[in-house]
C-alpha cells in the first residue's frame, strides 16, 4: 500500500481540527486532505441535509466546514459614533407626593463614577462597585433619604448636543426590589429603540440606588445612583452603541 492509501484511509477517520493539522505537514499530506470528499463527510456527521445536494452551497465542503465548523469569535466594534461628551442624562426621583431627586448629570460625570467610594459601607456593595462590570455611576452629594414605605418612582432621559435630539431610558418604572443585604434598591424598563433596529429588543436599563445603613428604620440613606445596560453591554463602546440605537426623537 502506498503512502498516499494510507493517507486516504487515515483521514476519513480524523475530526476537522485534525485534517486540518495534517495539511500542515507537507505538500503531499496538503494536497490529500484537500479532497472535498473528507470535508464532506465531516459535514454530512454535523448538517446531513447539506449533503444531500450534488454540490455544496459553498464553493466547496472544506470551505463550508471551515467557515461554520466553531461558533464566530466577538467582533471588535467600530469606534461608536457618539461620545459620552455629546451627552447629558435627565434624572428624576419622587414619592407619591414629593420630588427627591432632580439633575441634569453631564456624561462625563456619570461616566466618571466614585473616585474613592465613600467610607462605611458594606463589603458586599464595595465589591459591587468595583466589579468589572460596566456601570455609570453618579456620586450624590448631599445625600437624600427614602422612606421604604413610600413607592418610589424614576424617569431617565438623555439629550443630545450634537442633534438637539432626546431619547427615553426609564420611563417612571418603580423601585420595586430593595437588597437590603447589598445595599441596594433597583429599578429598570425596556430601551425603546429606533426603527432602523427592528429585530432589537428585550433589553433593558437597570438603576440602582445605592445606600447606607445609617441606623435608621424604614429610610434609605442614598449616596449614590447607578446605571448600567448588563443585560447586552459591558463596555463603554457597548453602552454608546446601545444608547445611539434608541429612539430619538
Amino acid at each position: 500500500m502506498s503512502n498516499e492509501e494510507v493517507l486516504k484511509a487515515v483521514f476519513p477517520l480524523l475530526e476537522g481540527v485534525d485534517l486540518a493539522s495534517c495539511m500542515a505537514v507537507c505538500k503531499q499530506w496538503r494536497d490529500v486532505a484537500l479532497d472535498d470528499y473528507f470535508w464532506k463527510c465531516l459535514c454530512a456527521k454535523r448538517w446531513p441535509s447539506i449533503c444531500k445536494k450534488p454540490k455544496p452551497p459553498t464553493v466547496t465542503y472544506y470551505k463550508l466546514y471551515q467557515t461554520f465548523y466553531k461558533r464566530q469569535q466577538s467582533r471588535i466594534l467600530p469606534p461608536p459614533r457618539i461620545s459620552f461628551d455629546d451627552l447629558d442624562f435627565y434624572i428624576d426621583i419622587w414619592t407619591e407626593d414629593r420630588l427627591l431627586f432632580s439633575e441634569v448629570v453631564p456624561g462625563p460625570v456619570l461616566q466618571a463614577g466614585f473616585k474613592i467610594p465613600p467610607s462605611g459601607i458594606c463589603d458586599k456593595l464595595r465589591f459591587h462597585i468595583d466589579g468589572p462590570e460596566y456601570k455609570m455611576t453618579l456620586p450624590v452629594e448631599p445625600r437624600f433619604t427614602v422612606p421604604m414605605s413610600q413607592t418610589v418612582s424614576v424617569s431617565v432621559l438623555v439629550g443630545r448636543k450634537d442633534s438637539n435630539m432626546v431619547a427615553c431610558v426609564i420611563n417612571k418604572s418603580v423601585f420595586d426590589y430593595i437588597d437590603r443585604s447589598a445595599y441596594r434598591a433597583m429599578a429598570f424598563d425596556f430601551l425603546d429603540f429606533s426603527p432602523v433596529y427592528p429585530f432589537v429588543s428585550g433589553i433593558r436599563a437597570w438603576i440602582s440606588l445605592l445606600f447606607m445603613d445609617d441606623g435608621g428604620e424604614g429610610v434609605l440613606d442614598v449616596f449614590g445612583i447607578q446605571m448600567d445596560f448588563c443585560d447586552a453591554a459591558n463596555s463603554k463602546e457597548e453602552v454608546l452603541w446601545l444608547l445611539d440605537m434608541l429612539d430619538w426623537k
